[in-house]
């Protein structure tokens, strides 16, 4: 029978309070971890939070700001809205002391104050002004009014015409491009051998020769801006409204210079003046003069040309011929066989011919067509092919054409029902 040991009882109390207390401190590490891990997702999802309240904040922010400027712009409009509406007037002479000679569009003439956001540069005789309705002061200078008959004639795409395209006229082009393209584009050498260049090149020549063609090609070979008017557009029904439209045509070339004008059918508004007239004709002499004017006028041209085209030279007057206005007068006839073989070549390379297809045969037996005649050859040979189910265009085809085209080209008579004559 063993003894009772104290001593070893409170050995064993004190390793079970050892182990009791490990237990707890290890229970309360595992509930600090869980509360760290707790925190820290907590502190993560507080910190997408913040940055979703900060991307909220700026937007609202950006908002404000947007809104404010539309505000402004809208206060902006309203007062423009409601400011007085403001009196059309002319510039007739400049003062000192910031004072201008102005003629309104309600009357007599006046002497008014100029705004101080108004440039004295500006400030010239005949120049439009807006002027303030109360004070008649000049509020702003207007750009010059353009007529939309004019500024239409503006071609913004150039035409895809070159030289290349235009056969038979070698000797016509060197002309005209000495007379346009070279004051443009060199106009030292004209410097340097001390010459003014020609200021108007005159095409004359039988409809379908190519003249427009020409001035196509020259548009596209320079950088100059091209401005084509028929000379019909030029005649008006009231009394000073075409030369205002010439007038504005040359301001318009002035102002977009390096430029080049082509006046298409000029005989429509370059006929002959006669003693004995209607007022229709008076009115396109009125017009005429202006072109007159414009074309040797004391406005220095230099960087403008002007190029016309006519069928009828027999009927312009005599004064829009003479040197200083048209300079070159360039005769287009109809093509010669070198002529014709040139455009039948530039025509027949984009179409899928025959083997059997003689271009100089083609040359030689239409004599006495012009250049839009054998393309209309062309083209209605190609017509035919496609009428007989065909990819290629024979000489056949070409012969049967020409036959067409020449047979509508002659002078067709009348017959006159036998009633008529009584």
């Amino acid at each position: 029978m063993s003894r009772y040991n104290p001593a070893q009882d409170t050995i064993m109390t004190e390793d079970t309070q050892v182990r009791r207390e490990a237990v707890v401190e290890d229970a309360q590490i595992e509930e600090l971890k869980t509360k760290i891990i707790t925190l820290e997702e907590r502190n993560v999802r507080l910190m997408e939070d913040l940055q979703n309240a900060e991307n909220d904040k700026r937007y609202s922010e950006g908002e404000v700001f947007r809104l404010q400027k539309e505000v402004s712009r809208i206060r902006a409009e309203n007062e423009r809205l409601k400011s007085p509406p403001l009196i059309i007037g002319s510039l007739r002479d400049v003062l000192p002391d910031n004072r201008v000679v102005v003629k309104s569009s309600t009357g007599p003439d006046f002497i008014v104050s100029v705004s101080d956001y108004v440039s004295p540069k500006e400030l010239t005789p005949g120049a439009r002004v807006s002027l303030n309705k109360q004070s008649l002061a000049v509020m702003s200078v207007l750009p010059a009014p353009l007529d939309p008959v004019v500024t239409g004639a503006e071609i913004i795409d150039k035409p895809d015409v070159s030289y290349d395209d235009i056969g038979g006229l070698s000797k016509q082009m060197l002309e005209l491009r000495e007379a346009v393209e070279d004051p443009l584009l060199r106009p030292e050498l004209y410097a340097k051998v001390g010459v003014d260049p020609p200021k108007g090149v005159l095409l004359v020549g039988p409809p379908g020769t190519g003249k427009t063609l020409m001035a196509k090609a020259v548009a596209n070979a320079t950088k100059a801006t091209f401005i084509r008017l028929v000379g019909s557009e030029l005649v008006q029904k009231y009394i000073g409204e075409g030369a205002r439209l010439v007038r504005e045509l040359f301001e318009l070339a002035r102002e977009k210079a390096p430029s080049i004008i082509f006046i298409d059918e000029l005989d429509s508004v370059g006929a002959k003046r006669m003693d004995v007239a209607t007022s229709g004709d008076r009115e396109v002499q009125r017009t005429l003069m202006q072109l007159l004017s414009e074309l040797d006028g004391f406005t220095p041209m230099s960087d403008v040309k002007i190029i016309g085209a006519t069928n009828r030279p027999d009927i312009l007057d005599d004064a829009l011929l003479r040197p200083g206005r048209f300079d070159r007068i360039i005769q287009i006839g109809l093509p010669d066989i070198e002529g014709r073989t040139q455009i039948f070549k530039i025509h027949l390379a984009k179409m899928n011919t025959a083997k059997n297809v003689q271009i100089k045969k083609l040359a030689e037996i239409t004599e006495g067509t012009s250049g839009a005649e054998i393309k209309s050859i062309c083209t209605e040979a190609g017509m035919l092919a496609i009428r007989a189910n065909r990819d290629t265009i024979t000489m056949d085809d070409f012969l049967a054409a020409k036959e067409k085209v020449m047979e509508a080209g002659r002078p067709k008579t009348l017959s006159v029902p036998a009633y008529m004559f009584g």
